[in-house]
């Protein structure tokens, strides 16, 4: 008896595994985790160094990784240390620059999240996320 129910449900597993995996395969590059930034929010590697010295570039990955390695001149703003860091990081900021937030790498959320902070709650203009993030920068370094 226990077999023969062990069995059944098995089968049933396996049968409903089937559209699953069939979905999985079909959408594989359609799904993002992330929700889609606007283009108006995102600005490639090449447009951002364009803007020079009128860029802030914000780094948003955690402190160690900043204290190895960074863009030359960025600051430091992550979601660790908001309270601490946003405080710093508006007295160097001006109206009349544009903000580069960039993180590990394109997946990474990090940028995404300080730049919509800055964006909502600091009520900043011109945050923009840098596409490819600090792996496009080594790439291009």
């Amino acid at each position: 008896m226990k077999s023969a129910l062990l069995r059944q449900l098995s089968l049933l597993a396996a049968l409903a595994l089937v559209p699953a995996i069939g979905q999985a395969i079909y959408f594989r590059n359609k799904v993002s985790w992330q929700s889609p930034l606007p283009v108006s929010e995102i600005v490639t590697l090449t447009q951002a160094r364009a803007w020079g010295g009128n860029a802030i570039w914000v780094d948003a990955r955690p402190d160690e990784e900043f204290a190895h390695e960074h863009v030359p001149g960025a600051i430091l703003l992550n979601e660790d240390h908001w309270n601490d860091l946003v405080g710093p990081f508006l007295a160097t900021w001006s109206p009349d620059k544009k903000v580069v937030v960039y993180c590990s790498s394109q997946s990474c959320n990090a940028s995404r999240e300080v730049a919509r902070r800055l964006r909502v709650e600091a009520q900043l203009k011109n945050v923009f996320v840098l596409e490819g993030g600090w792996e496009e920068w080594l790439k291009k370094k």
